[in-house]
């Protein structure tokens, strides 16, 4: 049910943009997953996909898996996580897990999903950690910090999200994390240490240069219990919490960072029709 529904979403909403001319991110320099496949419909030319680029899982049957996997998520914890920016967030979150589980199963090591809600303030407290095994909140909320480059304040709700290299704002999308390691950082002209996680990010086009431009996971002593600063794109916490949870999270668990911006929604190979849907909407 889901599954037809998705690739038709996702077909006409592609279709749609491109008739538009409309394009992606303005910092999105490549053609989307989306747009590729609207351009394989329109002209009839088979449609070549990225390797970490599902085009649908590979049986009816795991898309079922998948959709019920999401659905259980959602009825578990959706009463439990205080108001988001979109009814859509946890689905969307959820919904990708699942999926790029299904396609990379040796990739996903341990349960856990990492989420930020970054259509919230900085002030606001949009940050968890679920276990997706036991569908439990470990953490959360809390605050997190966003890129400086991606809200005009240093206290307000993003507004642009970029994949390039030195914009110094939040790229969205879904990340598998990879080593512990310390980081090292600087505010208001002093230094400072904290553990920090590589992200590899896994949403084609939109955060597939965040290991390469070193956005990561990490504590940050401008990130207080009330309210966050700005970094360099990184999603960073308060530096207790970071010593405590990115340990947990390093080597294979999974991070998903969402806004309801529409671009990103519509293209993200892992949501599917969600994002499509909303986007024609919007």
């Amino acid at each position: 049910m889901r599954t037809s529904r998705r690739l038709q979403n996702v077909l006409i909403g592609a279709a749609a943009v491109l008739v538009a001319g409309t394009q992606l991110l303005p910092d999105h320099e490549q053609q989307g997953p989306v747009m590729a496949a609207a351009t394989a419909l329109i002209t009839g030319k088979p449609l070549t996909v990225a390797s970490n680029t599902p085009a649908q899982p590979a049986s009816a049957e795991a898309a079922t898996a998948i959709d019920a996997q999401t659905n259980d998520a959602v009825a578990a914890l959706a009463s439990k996580v205080r108001k988001l920016s979109s009814d859509q967030a946890l689905e969307d979150a959820f919904h990708s897990y699942f999926a790029f589980k299904s396609e990379h199963p040796d990739e996903v090591k341990k349960p856990l999903l990492y989420f930020v809600d970054y259509g919230l303030s900085s002030t606001e407290k949009r940050g968890y950690v679920f276990n997706m095994d036991d569908l439990a909140i470990v953490d959360g909320p809390f605050t997190v910090a966003h890129g400086r480059a991606s809200s005009s304040s240093q206290y307000g709700v993003p507004t642009k999200f970029s994949n390039a290299f030195g914009s110094d704002a939040t790229s969205l999308g879904l990340y598998v994390t990879k080593a512990l390691y310390t980081f090292h950082g600087h505010t208001g002209g002093h230094p400072y240490s904290s553990v920090g996680v590589r992200l590899d990010g896994v949403s084609t086009g939109f955060n597939d240069n965040a290991y390469a431009r070193k956005v990561v996971a990490h504590g940050a002593p401008y990130v207080t219990p009330t309210r966050a600063g700005r970094s360099e794109g990184c999603p960073a916490m308060e530096p207790s919490r970071a010593q405590r949870l990115l340990p947990q999270l390093a080597n294979g668990a999974m991070v998903f960072l969402f806004a309801p911006n529409s671009n990103w929604l519509a293209g993200d190979p892992w949501i599917g029709a969600n994002g499509a849907t909303l986007a024609q909407a919007s």
